[in-house]
């Protein structure tokens, strides 16, 4: 089962058990995805999927961060609930440790040893954590190996 399908018998369940809050933030996910695929004129696969569903995750992150800056607590408890929803169908998040891990085998693949070569490195790093580790988390362990 792909994870546009999953998205969907997921929905389905969310219906039966009159589960709004879930039910209403896979359908904002869905519609995404379905707004993508109108404009590509075709079916998206996981991998795009994955995109999506990190870039959703992303936005909410940054939101909950605003959220707390502004004292408002609500919105930021239904930030923070729609990112659990959202962080299910991603693929298990990597650690800071493993993070190092990469960071530091794709150094000597690329043989960076400044922040000149940060681009660099960046671009040989992110296809092997695309979807298991935070962009943000990520920079900041290039930037700590490079200094």
């Amino acid at each position: 089962m792909n994870l546009s399908e999953r998205l969907n018998e997921d929905m389905k369940q969310a219906m039966k058990s009159q589960d709004k809050f879930k039910l209403s933030t896979i359908r904002m996910v869905r519609s995404t995805i379905k707004n993508l695929e109108i404009d590509l004129k075709r079916t998206l696969d996981d991998n795009e999927v994955l995109d999506i569903l990190s870039r959703e995750i992303k936005q909410r992150k940054d939101a909950l961060q605003e959220f707390e800056k502004a004292g408002r607590e609500d919105l930021a408890t239904s930030a923070r609930a729609e990112v659990e929803i959202i962080a299910v169908y991603l693929p298990k998040q990597l650690t800071e440790e493993e993070i190092k891990v990469i960071v530091q085998q794709t150094i000597q693949e690329t043989g960076a040893s400044s922040k000149a070569d940060m681009g660099k490195l960046m671009g040989a790093l992110m296809p092997k954590v695309k979807g298991l580790a935070d962009g943000k988390l990520v920079n900041q362990v290039v930037q700590q190996a490079l200094q």
